[in-house]
């Protein structure tokens, strides 16, 4: 049999997808997470955020990530350390044990010298500190979380909720805290392997991380909307009354094409964030959704806040998606009605045109035939002395004057000249 060679770009994304481990948690466990969104996200140069990696290892004597790398696993001594390049951000976690009385302590923050968070070239979109922690059995989580962890949370936001098969218990609050921090707990049950729980740190972190960058879609939406009320407020008179008289109608077509290429611009540079806000949006989704939350104590969950809060959010940007498509629709066939009222008034010139035409060609016809007639005369008149001539001799010799011949030759020559030139003006017309 032969062997199946695999495509080397494929192999290359496949390892690259398991190169990507979750982190294996012991517990106690504190996590510092922050994603970073650089200048010119997109088009950023991927050199300058592993140069900046670098830089935060060499403190600490890590090793390097590979040239090319997108991703970085590395333990650095007191802590692990977990980076990613993503298309608009970086990703940097650091894994510390949790051994601080105070479950959401900054200590662990001091582990990102002060210096280097000065020069991390772009903003902090979303910033998360975690707390891992294991309890014998679900009884004594629910306790821990209500004496020790329920405290450090705004108790009209806080979610919490069993997961992954009631195997930890998981609570946010969804607020950024005095030291510019989201607070998430994992209160595991004993016998929860250190992946499963790192899996779900890692999904919390996910839904955090993609909330944020999902929400940078709402100022681009508040600014379409804006404009595209005031283009809608432009179109208006534009495309009524249907009535006007081709100047105008051309000057509003002009306009109209003006309305065009705005929305046009304003389409081109919103559509890649409309399109990333809502694939951010989709992994949001999918990820509460894999989490499996089972409710505890009645406590909202993850799921219940993001209809309540997030949902919107997603909605609005998605009604200035469709109002941005639907304007765009109204603005190219209302470009087409006045195009072809436009077209409809040059018709209209156009055969006013036509009508004097015919009439000018009808006169010249007429002028043609009068020429023609003329010219018959004429012709026939010279053609007629050259034959009265040409015959003279031999009418004299027969006894009939000049006069009696040339009478005689009249009606023939004119009949020849006519149906000669009547042939002559068919040929020309075929």
């Amino acid at each position: 049999m032969t062997p199946l060679v695999a495509d080397p770009e494929r192999l290359r994304l496949n390892q690259e997808l398991h190169a990507r481990p979750f982190p294996r948690l012991a517990t106690p466990c504190r996590a510092i997470f922050i994603a970073v969104q650089p200048e010119d996200a997109a088009q950023r140069d991927p050199d300058e955020d592993r140069a900046r990696l670098i830089r935060l290892i060499d403190r600490h004597g890590g090793q390097h990530p590979a040239p090319d790398a997108q991703h970085y696993v590395g333990d650095l001594g007191r802590f692990s350390l977990k980076w990613e390049a993503h298309t608009e951000f970086v990703t940097y976690t650091i894994f510390a044990d949790g051994v601080a009385e105070d479950p959401f302590s900054g200590e662990t923050l001091s582990l990102f010298p002060e210096d280097w968070l000065a020069d991390l070239g772009g903003r902090i979109a979303a910033a998360a500190m975690v707390r891992v922690e294991t309890t014998p059995d679900e009884a004594s989580a629910e306790q821990f979380f209500v004496d020790r962890i329920q405290p450090h949370f705004a108790t009209e936001s806080l979610a919490a909720a069993w997961v992954v098969d009631r195997q930890a218990l998981v609570a946010t609050d969804f607020r950024i805290h005095e030291n510019g921090f989201a607070r998430i707990a994992v209160i595991a049950r004993e016998g929860t392997g250190p992946q499963r729980i790192g899996r779900i740190v890692q999904r919390l972190l996910e839904i955090e991380a993609y909330k944020a960058f999902s929400l940078t879609a709402l100022p681009a939406a508040r600014r379409v909307n804006a404009k595209v009320t005031e283009i809608e407020a432009a179109l208006a008179p534009l495309i009524s009354p249907a009535n006007a008289d081709a100047a105008t109608t051309r000057e509003r077509l002009a306009s109209l094409t003006a309305l065009s290429a705005e929305a046009e611009r304003i389409s081109v540079e919103t559509s890649f964030r409309f399109g990333a806000a809502n694939a951010y949006a989709a992994i949001v989704n999918d990820r509460i959704a894999v989490l499996r939350e089972e409710r505890m104590r009645g406590r909202q969950l993850y799921s219940e806040f993001m209809k309540r809060r997030f949902d919107p959010a997603v909605r609005t940007w998605r009604a200035a998606e469709s109002r941005l498509t639907a304007l765009s629709g109204r603005l190219s066939r209302a470009s087409a009605l006045l195009s072809t009222q436009v077209n409809v008034a040059v018709e209209a010139q156009n055969q006013k045109v036509l009508e004097s035409m015919d009439r000018r060609a009808a006169l010249q016809l007429r002028l043609q035939q009068t020429v023609e007639g003329l010219s018959v005369v004429a012709i026939s008149y010279y053609a007629l002395n050259l034959a009265a001539y040409l015959l003279a001799p031999f009418a004299k010799g027969l006894g009939v004057d000049k006069t009696t011949t040339t009478a005689a030759l009249v009606i023939p020559v004119v009949g020849v000249v006519w149906f000669a030139l009547r042939r002559m003006r068919r040929h020309w017309e075929r």
